[in-house]
C-alpha cells in the first residue's frame, strides 16, 4: 500500500468513526425527552405558549449531521414558536452547533464564504453550504458587534506609552446602499462607503536602527461603517467617537503615563482626537507628510534628478525639525505652484504635530504604519476582493468578526458567550 492509499484508508476510517458517533448522539438525543416542560410555558410576550408536539430537525455538529426531535411550543398571542432544547444547546435560530459556528466564524473572518465552505469540508468533513456559511458568519458578526458595544473589559496595561491610530478606507458597496450619496465618480456618484478604523498598540520594542516598533501581540482593532461627524449641539458623540471611547477604555488609555494619537492630515481625525483623547500627544504620520512634499516636487516640473534632490532635501529638513526652512521654500514656490501653497498650509495647520526630531528624541513612533496596515489587513484583505459588493449591515458584521479575530479577542468572546446566563423562559426564536 502506497502513501496515498494509506491516507485514503485513514480518511475513510475517520469518516466512518464520525458517522458512528453522530448516529449514537442522534439516538441519545432522540430518546431524551427532558426538554418537555409541561403543557404550557411562559412566552416572552407575557402570554403562555402551548406544547404542540415534537419536531425533528437536522443540526450540523462537529461530528457531522445529527437529527433529533425537540419539544415545540407555540404562542397564539404573538404567533411565535420555540424549542427549549435549541436554546439549551445554544443552537436557537441556527442549524450549526456552537463548535461549528466557532469554526465557521474563524474561517469566514479570513476567507470568502465560498472558500470557508470548502475549508470546513476539507479540514473537518463538514458540508456547510456557502449561503449557510454566509448567514452564520453574519449572525456571529452581528452578535460580536453587539458584544463590542456592551462589554468593555479593561486589559492590563503593559507599557508606559499607549498609541491610538485613526484612519478611514473605502469599501465597495451594492448600488442600493449608495442611493443619493455623493462620490468621486465622473458623474458625482459613489461606489464605496468609508470604514472608520481605530487601532491601539504599544511600541517598547526597538528595530536594528534603535527606532520604536510595535510590540508583538499588542495591536487591537475596531472598525465599522459609521459616522465620525458631530456638532457641538449634538446630545451624544458620534457613533465612531463612541467606538474610540470604548477602545481606549479597553486599553486603559487614560491611565497610561504617555498617550499618543497618530493619523494623517484629515481634519476629522484631529477633531475627534481633541474630543475623545484629551491630553494625548498628536502626531501626523511622517510618511504622509513626506508624500505631500514629493507631490510638490512632481508638480514643479523638474527633471527627475532635480526633482528627487528637491524632495529629499525637503524631507530631510522635515525630519530634522527645520520646518521654517521647509515653509520658506514652499512659500517661494507658491507663486507659480498651487501644490506648494497647499502643502505649506497643510504644514502650518499641523506644525505642532510635526515636531519629528523632538518626538524621536523622546523615543516615540512618528509613523502610522500600524494604522495603514490595519486598513489593509482588517478591511482590504477581506472586504475589497474582486467582485465583492457589500450592504452596510453585511460589511459591519464581517468587520466586527474580523477585528475580533485579528485582535486576539475571539476566545474571550466565546468564553463570555458560554457563561451561564439567565434567559427568560419562552423567548421566541
Amino acid at each position: 500500500m502506497d502513501r496515498a492509499d494509506g491516507e485514503a484508508v485513514e480518511a475513510a476510517a475517520h469518516a466512518s468513526a464520525l458517522r458512528l458517533m453522530a448516529g449514537l448522539l442522534s439516538q441519545r438525543l432522540e430518546a431524551d425527552h427532558s426538554d418537555y416542560a409541561g403543557s404550557a410555558v411562559p412566552c416572552a410576550c407575557g402570554q403562555e405558549a402551548r406544547y404542540r408536539g415534537r419536531v425533528a430537525k437536522t443540526f450540523t455538529l462537529s461530528v457531522g449531521p445529527v437529527t433529533f426531535d425537540r419539544a415545540y411550543y407555540h404562542c397564539a398571542a404573538c404567533k411565535k414558536g420555540f424549542c427549549p432544547r435549541d436554546r439549551a444547546l445554544q443552537m436557537e435560530g441556527t442549524q450549526l452547533s456552537p463548535a461549528v459556528q466557532r469554526m465557521t466564524g474563524l474561517a469566514a473572518a479570513q476567507q470568502s464564504f465560498a472558500a470557508t465552505s470548502e475549508l470546513l469540508y476539507e479540514l473537518a468533513g463538514l458540508r456547510v453550504p456557502t449561503k449557510q456559511v454566509e448567514r452564520a458568519a453574519r449572525a456571529l458578526g452581528h452578535a460580536i458587534a453587539e458584544d463590542e458595544q456592551t462589554v468593555v473589559e479593561p486589559e492590563p496595561r503593559t507599557a508606559p506609552t499607549v498609541y491610538v491610530g485613526l484612519d478611514g478606507t473605502g469599501v465597495p458597496m451594492r448600488k442600493d446602499q449608495l442611493a443619493g450619496r455623493p462620490g468621486r465618480q465622473p458623474d458625482g456618484s459613489a461606489k464605496t462607503r468609508e470604514v472608520k478604523l481605530v487601532v491601539g498598540w504599544t511600541a517598547e520594542s526597538r528595530n536594528p536602527k534603535g527606532r520604536p516598533q510595535r510590540d508583538a501581540g499588542s495591536v487591537r482593532y475596531s472598525a465599522a461603517i459609521e459616522s465620525a461627524a458631530s456638532r457641538d449641539t449634538d446630545p451624544e458623540v458620534s457613533p465612531f467617537g463612541r467606538r474610540v471611547r470604548r477602545e481606549v477604555a479597553r486599553r486603559s488609555y487614560a491611565e497610561a503615563p504617555r498617550r499618543v494619537v497618530l493619523g494623517d492630515g484629515a481634519a476629522w481625525i484631529w477633531r475627534l482626537a481633541a474630543e475623545e483623547l484629551p491630553g494625548a500627544l498628536q502626531i501626523v504620520d511622517l510618511w504622509h507628510a513626506k508624500e505631500h512634499l514629493w507631490e510638490v516636487g512632481r508638480a514643479l516640473g523638474l527633471e527627475e534628478g532635480a526633482r528627487k534632490a528637491w524632495a529629499h532635501a525637503r524631507c530631510d529638513e522635515l525630519e530634522q525639525g527645520r520646518l521654517a526652512a521647509v515653509l520658506q521654500v514652499l512659500d517661494r514656490e507658491g507663486g507659480t505652484c498651487a501644490e506648494a501653497t497647499q502643502c505649506a498650509d497643510y504644514i502650518r495647520r499641523n506644525r505642532e504635530r510635526m515636531q519629528y526630531a523632538t518626538f524621536r528624541a523622546q523615543g516615540l513612533c512618528v509613523g502610522s504604519g500600524v494604522v495603514e496596515a490595519g486598513c489593509k489587513t482588517v478591511v482590504g484583505a477581506r472586504l475589497k476582493r474582486a467582485g465583492m459588493r457589500w450592504t452596510t449591515a453585511g460589511a459591519n458584521a464581517i468587520l466586527a468578526l474580523r477585528a475580533c479575530v485579528l485582535s486576539n479577542r475571539y476566545e474571550d468572546y466565546w468564553e463570555r458567550r458560554s457563561r451561564p446566563a439567565p434567559v427568560p423562559p419562552g423567548r421566541p426564536c
